[in-house]
This record gives C-alpha cells, structure tokens and sequence, in this order.
C-alpha cells in the first residue's frame, strides 16, 4: 500500500513552494483590480484607422485624461479606461409657467363694466417671400428649437471619432468610486463570514481539528488563486472583476466539500479500524477517496477548460479563476488538510507519551 501520509513534508514544502511568491506579489501590488472596484469608466471600440493603444493614449492626453489606460482587447479592439465619465446628458431645467394674475374682488353691491371690444387690427401687408425667415426670427412670440445637450462620454468619443475614423463599439460601462468601495467591503464580509460559518460547521460536524485543518486549507487556496492572479497582474496587467469573489466563494464550497469526503471517510475508518496508528488510518481514507476526488476535478476542469478557451472574454477571469480554484482545492483536500490532521494527532500523541514517561520517572525518585 502506497503510504501518502509518510511523504507529508514533501507536500508542505510543496505548498510553500507555490503560496509564498503569491504574497510576495501581493505585498508587491500585483493584484490590480478591475473598474468594478476602483470606479471609472472602461469602454472597447475598434476605430476605422486602426490606430495604436500608443496613438489612442497621447490624444486622450491632449483631451485631458491623462490618467488613461489603453491597451489591446484582440481581433481590433482597444480598452480604454479613464475616471469616470458621465454617461447621462446634464439635466434640462423645466421652464415655470407664468400664471395669469388674480382678480381683485370688488365690493359687495358694485357690478362690474363690461370690458370693451378689443379694436380690431389692420390685416398686415404680406411681405416678400424672401424677408419670410427675418421677420419669423424677430417675431417675440417664436421659440427657438430646444437643444439637447449630449453627454460628457458622447463628447469624449466624437473627439476620438474625428481623430481616428468612425468607431464600432463594443461595451461601455462605467462605475463610481462611491460603488467600488462598497463593492470591496461587501466582497470582503462576504468571504469572511463564509469561511466562519464553514468553522463553525465543521467543529460541530468532526470536531475542532477537524475545522481547523480544513480552514487552513481553505486558506490556502485563496492564497495560491490570488497570488497566481496578483503574479498575473504584475506581469501582464491581468485585473479581476466582481466575479472574481463569486469564483472565490465557489472554491470555498468546493474544496471544503473534497475535504468534508476525505473527512467523513476517516471518522469511519476509526471505528473499523480501532487500535491502528491514526496515520495508518488517515493513509487508508485517502486511498480509498482518490478515485472519487480525481474524478470529480478532473470533470470539472474539463468544462472550466473549455469555458476558458472558447469561451467570451467577459468570464474569462471567472474560468481562469474557477480552474485555478478547482485544482487548488483538490490537491489541499488531499495532501494538506489530511496531512495537518495526521501530524496534529501524531504530535500530540508524543506530547502524551512523553509526558507519561517523564512521569514514571518521577515516581521511583518520590520514593
């Protein structure tokens, strides 16, 4: 039988291995988030002229937006990304109605005089067609046409348009930093109170090293997908969006259901197989759950796969992080969360055994 638990150092120093550059990347500000939570506007376009990220750049500096980012997109396509930028025209003032002044009441018993026939006009004398249009603008009773103003975005993008040729558009969207901050505490609540109710089941469903070990799993594949995402970042300007947090949530659920197998199979084992070392015991569930546990990930990579090759590009982030995720929690199910259970009753049972012969030897130097 293939001993898994006896080669624990090996996956420890494994996990290091590919945890620890992520916080190195982190602390370093790899990890560069999306629009959805630093606010601003971020739209695609592909321009007749086909110009440059590098062209696009130097006239958005002349426009005054300095602080734009423009790169490629692919199959023609530029992502221009600026503070934000209003999408909605200024509001119209609504012109009040005057209002016909008040009567002023008369006395009781006073009759009021018929008011007298306005005096009829003369019918003007018709004019020359050709001073029609001076005299209908200089009459006071005719309104201008009502102008309707465009919005900043609009006026942004006519600019871009006269630069560099009729643009095709292919999503707009913008954001304020009001929303992104929010957007960033609500993600934060969310996975901690995530990874807290999974503890508290845990220590309820095994016990507390049981929970403790799968928590520290579970940290470790937010650790291993945020640095690969933060390494991705510093590197190649990789950003993650809101979905992102919906991805991290769902490795949370993922592993923490691999590890409560693996789990589940141990607490069994115990029972059949009472008196055995608690390793030889951990070292049987594993066997017999790798099977199931590579099977099921290995489904699920497939279609993450997919997802991530074929494909559109507004979930590419989401399958990239999911894979990531997937594969993370797998191995953690296996190779950590199962091997910090076994060192954890390991140690403590030579903590106990040494505290029982140190005490045998203190009883015959008592006497």
């Amino acid at each position: 039988m293939y001993d898994i638990v006896g080669k624990r150092n090996w996956y420890f120093a494994f996990s290091a291995l590919i945890t620890i550059p992520g916080l190195i990347f982190i602390a370093l500000g790899g990890l560069k988030p999306s629009v959805d939570y630093t606010g601003g506007t971020v739209w695609q376009v592909r321009y007749a002229d086909t110009p440059t990220a590098a062209q696009v750049h130097a006239a958005l500096v002349e426009l005054d937006h300095p602080e734009a980012v423009v790169r490629d997109a692919g199959s023609g396509f530029l992502e221009i990304r600026t503070d934000p930028v209003d999408l909605l025209p200024p509001s119209t003032p609504i012109p009040s109605v005057s209002q016909a002044p008040t009567p002023t009441p008369l006395p009781s018993g006073v009759t009021p005089s018929p008011s007298p026939s306005p005096t009829p006009s003369p019918s003007p004398t018709p004019e020359p067609s050709g001073s029609a249009s001076a005299s209908a603008s200089a009459s006071p009773s005719a309104s201008p046409a009502p102008v309707i103003p465009g919005t900043e975005f609009d006026d942004l993008e006519k600019q871009l348009i006269g630069r560099f040729g009729a643009g095709e558009p292919r999503s707009v969207v913008t954001v304020g930093p009001t929303v992104g901050s929010e957007l960033i505490r609500s993600s934060i609540i969310l996975i901690v109170i995530g990874e807290l109710f999974i503890l508290g089941y845990l220590w309820v469903r095994f016990g507390f090293r049981y929970g403790t070990a799968a928590i520290v799993a579970l940290l470790h594949d937010v650790i291993v997908v945020v640095g690969i995402f933060a390494m991705l970042g510093f590197f190649f300007g990789l950003e993650f969006d809101a979905l992102f947090v919906t991805a991290l949530l769902t490795i949370i659920g993922f592993s923490v259901h691999d590890t409560i197998v693996v789990f589940d199979r141990i607490r069994e084992n115990r029972v059949r197989h009472a008196g055995e070392p608690f390793g030889a015991i951990v070292n049987h569930s594993i066997l017999q759950t790798l099977g199931r546990s590579i099977n099921t990930s290995l489904t699920v990579v497939v279609t993450l796969t997919a997802l991530l090759l074929l494909g559109p590009a507004t979930i590419r982030t989401f399958a990239l992080a999911l894979l990531i995720g997937v594969i993370s929690g797998t191995y953690s199910s296996i190779f950590n969360a199962s091997q910090l259970l076994a060192a954890w009753y390991e140690w403590d049972a030579k903590r106990k055994a040494s505290a029982l012969a140190a005490a045998r030897k203190a009883r015959p130097a008592a006497r």
